[in-house]
């Protein structure tokens, strides 16, 4: 067993949409599930996050900077990385998907240049450092951005 497999015993679960408060008999009347008496059996029951006055844990948590919802999330590869291709392929978010050399290309690869190259690729990706383009055509491959 593991945590991808988890679930609630059967009969645990139940539905949220039945009728509360409709007698007796429904099984659920009378306090119709609030328990008796209390502020949570009232309305305007205090809302979630809410410790008594009490400051609560959101508020008691330092916030610092902020999140940038433009943000790019770019997968970043090494030359030496495409060394696993054949000489003269083409390489492309497809082939390196397929190589297990990228899980997911979110918003983008770029190659880098750390490492050293020694076959003639085709290498059409989102971007390319300098090092990493000079030494892809350094052995008479090409660099296309897409």
């Amino acid at each position: 067993m593991d945590l991808s497999n988890l679930k609630p015993a059967s009969g645990s679960v139940h539905s949220d949409n039945f009728r509360r408060g409709r007698g007796h008999g429904s099984g659920n009347g009378k306090t119709a599930g609030k328990g008796h008496k209390g502020q949570k059996a009232r309305s305007g029951a205090p809302r979630l996050g809410f410790e008594g006055g009490q400051m609560p844990l959101y508020r008691r948590l330092p916030k610092r900077g902020f999140t940038n919802r433009n943000t790019k999330d770019i997968v970043a590869i090494n030359v030496n990385l495409l060394e696993t291709f054949e000489a003269g392929s083409e390489v492309n978010a497809e082939t390196l998907k397929q190589a297990g050399l990228v899980a997911n290309a979110r918003d983008g690869i770029k190659i880098l240049g750390n490492g050293e190259l020694t076959k003639k690729l085709t290498v059409k990706v989102s971007a390319f450092s300098e090092s990493a383009k000079a030494k892809i055509e350094a052995v008479g491959g090409t660099c296309e951005v897409i």
